[in-house]
């Protein structure tokens, strides 16, 4: 196939995809003040390629300032970021903080340094979105991440607990969005060769090869090479939840629960043999209501 039709093709996915989000978890309204933290990396990157997209065809008036938190890296090319936006045309800020010191001082030799980093790299964006006059933080995490953090939490957390598409802030002063959470990592990386963004790669953490989150990421590579349709199930899942068929006595009540005499459609179901629900082709997803519009062919 003609390969400008395939790109259109994936640029119409991808807007379909986050404008699908958007629309499914009401993450940006008339009026809002989206601050989208951009790092350098594809991810958000392309998230404020997207978002850019979105706003020109948006039925609602919304405004983007993309930020950026220059963590003093040693070699970090500062300059990369500011001429990159400045092009694009898009408002933005640059926070200059020397977190890198501190997670260096602090953490262990080999040991991991994202805990740290994200704790601080945290508290200083919701400062800045409060500076900003921002109502919405826009993080560039996709489909793949909340897989990962899925998985992550199951492993090392014994917690079955993901990571949400919108949030309240560890404050609660600030609503947190992950747009591209219906995004495919694979699609984002085409995505970043397509349109050429000048990446910057993360010396401080991307090196290490010894992190949990890393391994999980390449077993679900691995799931998705093997098995097609495979991630697509286990993201589903997580819009289909039955508290009744886990174990949270919390989420429903165990102890109370009797025989009513009333046929219950769930009831024992987990028992049975039941074909797999097949997995939606991410090229067709099923159709949502089209508040932020999708690409025009």
């Amino acid at each position: 196939m003609n390969e400008s039709l395939e790109n259109h093709k994936l640029e119409k996915r991808l807007c379909r995809e986050v404008g699908r989000a958007i629309t499914d978890y009401n993450m940006i309204g008339e009026g809002d003040r989206v601050m989208v933290c951009l790092s350098g990396g594809k991810d958000s990157y392309g998230m404020l390629d997207i978002l850019l997209k979105l706003q020109q065809r948006a039925p609602v008036s919304f405004e983007l300032i993309a930020v950026n938190l220059d963590q003093k890296q040693p070699g970090f090319p500062e300059h990369v970021l500011p001429e990159y936006l400045s092009k694009l045309g898009v408002k933005f800020h640059i926070e200059n903080q020397d977190t890198y010191s501190i997670v260096k001082r602090v953490i262990p030799e080999g040991k991991t340094l994202c805990s740290l980093c994200s704790r601080l790299r945290r508290g200083i964006l919701y400062r800045v979105a409060d500076e900003l006059g921002c109502n919405r933080i826009a993080l560039g995490h996709h489909r793949d991440d909340i897989l990962q953090t899925l998985l992550l939490n199951m492993f090392f957390g014994a917690k079955l607990k993901g990571m949400p598409p919108k949030l309240v802030s560890d404050d609660g002063r600030h609503v947190v969005i992950r747009p591209m959470a219906y995004v495919a990592e694979k699609d984002l990386i085409r995505w970043a060769e397509i349109r050429q963004f000048p990446i910057i790669p993360c010396t401080l953490c991307g090196s290490q090869e010894n992190l949990q989150r890393k391994q999980v990421g390449n077993l679900l590579r691995e799931w998705d090479a093997r098995f097609p349709g495979r991630l697509e199930n286990m993201f589903n899942s997580l819009q289909n939840v039955v508290p009744s068929h886990l174990m949270d006595r919390q989420l429903f009540p165990f102890g109370t629960l009797e025989a009513t005499g009333v046929p219950d459609p769930d009831g024992d179901k987990a028992f049975d043999t039941e074909m797999p629900t097949p997995a939606i082709d991410p090229g067709n997803p099923a159709p949502a209501r089209p508040v932020i519009p999708i690409a025009a062919d």
